[in-house]
């Protein structure tokens, strides 16, 4: 199928999944994943629609950057290294991937401008995964005080890769609890209006339980190396 085509059935199961939460379909930005994709491939969804890209290395973001630019909102995804911040910054309007004051630090400090950050949370507590344990996350939060160019924007999570409706569901409520935490603390540089979590496999479940992001790529742009 083309993305266009890939697009209006993700767009149909978003509709079905908010209408069983009794959500808004406008609450929720699809994020393309575009790691296993060519630069053209990324304009296709662009073309059909999509606005918000994702890219998980420094140098696949900089590699469509170049040829897509200000056509995008980008998102950095994946784990980052303190030492390639530097490499993003200037290219990216959202990291996923906050989980150390190291990295906060260096975020903090290479920006010239407030950027909007997500609290990366190891909800299902696989040692494989990165992010914070849940009992970590308001401790954290309340530290980035010190780190004025940083904004929380929200909270973002990996849930397991399964087939488990019951082991999903409580892995997004968990994040979904955490977020009303963190709004309870009412700081200001903690809006924390957003969730990401979700991707191709788990999206729809995720809305139900509240994410206002979804990072969509093999299901939306497909996977070509």
């Amino acid at each position: 199928m083309s993305v266009e085509n890939n697009l209006k059935q993700i767009q149909a199961n978003i509709n079905e999944a908010c209408r069983i939460s009794n959500r808004e379909p406008s609450e929720i930005k699809i994020i393309a994943v575009t790691k296993y994709v060519s630069i053209e491939t990324a304009k296709k969804a662009i073309k059909a629609g999509i606005k918000n890209i994702g890219e998980n290395r420094d140098s696949g973001l900089l590699d469509k950057w170049q040829g897509i630019g200000d056509q995008a909102i980008w998102h950095f995804i994946g784990t980052l290294q303190s030492r390639k911040v530097k490499n993003i910054i200037d290219h990216v309007d959202y990291i996923h991937s906050l989980d150390r004051l190291s990295l906060a630090k260096e975020i903090n400090t290479r920006v010239n401008r407030k950027i909007k950050c997500f609290v990366q949370v190891n909800a299902s507590k696989e040692p494989s995964k990165h992010g914070l344990q849940e009992e970590e996350v308001l401790p954290f939060i309340e530290q980035l005080g010190q780190y004025p160019n940083i904004i929380i924007e929200g909270l973002m999570t990996m849930a397991p890769l399964t087939d488990n409706e019951e082991l999903l569901r409580n892995t997004f409520k968990k994040v979904k609890e955490l977020q009303k935490k963190v709004q309870a603390t009412a700081l200001p540089y903690a809006p924390c209006t957003e969730l990401s979590m979700g991707m191709s496999n788990d999206y729809k479940i995720a809305i139900e339980e509240g994410a206002t992001m979804i990072r969509i790529g093999t299901a939306l742009v497909g996977k070509e190396f």
